[in-house]
């Protein structure tokens, strides 16, 4: 049976950088940005496992899944005109 590990990521719009900014209190470590939800994500991707492995969540040798959960926010205004 395949082992798999599963974690909570937190992203939001930093407006005044023009990024999305990703953190998680499951993967210790974890602060990155990217320009599109995409690229941040693909980040992701490489960065949890790198620090997992640092934090000795998983071992180097490590064999199954790791899931993570991505949930964004972004908050707009928008000015209307009378």
């Amino acid at each position: 049976m395949d082992q798999r590990i599963t974690c909570q990521v937190e992203s939001f719009w930093d407006a005044e950088a023009k990024v999305w900014v990703a953190t998680s209190t499951d993967v210790p470590g974890l602060a990155t940005e990217a320009d599109t939800i995409e690229a941040l994500t693909q980040k992701l991707r490489e960065i949890i496992p790198e620090l997992m492995v640092l934090n000795n969540i998983i071992s180097y040798d490590y064999v199954g899944n790791i899931e993570f959960q991505l949930t964004s926010h972004r908050e707009e205004k928008i000015k209307v005109a009378s």
